[in-house]
């Protein structure tokens, strides 16, 4: 049954770190993740007599509902409004999620089941992580299985639940943009092969350190586990992109902050968005308000954030929101 409108939200995503980038261990990639409450990205589809979009990033919006379209032979044409967009090119998935909330969105509401899996994979998205694909099914703290030899994402192996009392700050830089599109694919082609023994140092990390402290609620094995993987990463990526973080303001400010009490210290995916985690949103506010006053947080973009335990909404005209799955 097809509705009239339907309204998609689509959560944002840190990257904390790749397993294996050179798939020296057999498989390329590999990522560990989290969804975030906000920021999120939310359109909402109508049918229209041709296809329009209304908002943040709509050429390039269009031209994925244009994919769609023929990728599920569609005759309609749709009214397309972003309502709200994950900042671009800081790091936190917003292209994968906008793919992804139209590709949903357009499905639901031409009664067809949801496929964001082969979505993805049709729509371009998922080529080095399936975290993106992750987190429109569910949300937590998620783990893919890095690239193999199949054309879809890299599929999910492990998800936990993000302690609801924890708090993500993220550490955003508006003057910057993280790498991307072709310069991305360049910058991974000069990459020299990343050691085999560092990949199997993060594995390691991340399946029993930073998985099994998550599972105990234990921030500080979590934090500590995330910013060892963090340091070996960046480490390698530090010749693409500067150093280990893409902004110098942005580094500052996370190493005050994980010198004062905060865990976990990162950037996600090429940045320029830092991160870092704190034991309660009082304990967060504390930090970010002691970086303020030392104005370690001047010309930057400083948020507090819940993880989120769920994935992609979608609700229907006049009706409440309704989980990925449901009804």
């Amino acid at each position: 049954m097809s509705e009239d409108a339907v309204t998609v939200s689509a959560p944002a995503r840190l990257h904390l770190g790749f397993l294996d980038p050179g798939g020296s261990l057999g498989r390329r990639f590999g990522g560990i993740g989290l969804a975030l409450e906000a920021p999120a990205t939310t359109v909402t589809l109508r049918r229209g007599s041709r296809d329009v979009v209304r908002g943040d990033d709509a050429e390039r919006a269009l031209g994925h509902v244009a994919d769609i379209r023929e990728m599920l032979a569609l005759s309609s044409g749709y009214d397309v409004a972003i309502e709200t967009a994950i900042p671009a090119h800081a790091g936190l998935g917003s292209g994968t999620q906008l793919a992804l909330a139209i590709a949903c969105g357009l499905r639901r509401l031409e009664g067809l089941e949801l496929d964001p899996e082969r979505d993805a994979a049709r729509l371009g998205r998922g080529n080095r992580s399936g975290l993106g694909v992750a987190f429109v099914t569910g949300g937590g703290v998620a783990v893919d299985g890095g690239k193999g030899q199949s054309d879809r994402p890299p599929p999910l192996i492990a998800r936990l639940p993000f302690p609801e009392n924890w708090r993500a700050i993220l550490v955003m830089d508006p003057q910057r943009e993280g790498i991307h599109g072709p310069d991305e694919l360049e910058a991974f082609a000069a990459l020299s092969p990343f050691p085999s023994s560092q990949a199997a140092r993060i594995c390691q990390l991340v399946l029993l350190r930073a998985l099994p402290a998550l599972a105990e609620q234990d921030l500080s094995s979590f934090g500590a586990a995330i910013s060892e993987v963090q340091n070996k990463v960046g480490a390698h990526f530090a010749a693409a992109q500067g150093g280990i973080f893409t902004s110098a303001k942005v580094a500052a400010a996370c190493e005050w902050l994980g010198a004062n009490g905060a865990h976990g210290i990162g950037q996600s995916s090429w940045g320029p968005t830092g991160f870092a985690f704190a034991e309660s949103a009082d304990t967060a506010k504390r930090l970010v308000s002691h970086l303020s006053r030392l104005g370690l947080a001047d010309s930057l973009d400083i948020r507090i954030v819940s993880g989120r335990n769920r994935g992609i909404e979608i609700s229907r005209s006049a009706l409440a929101a309704r989980r990925l799955g449901t009804g």
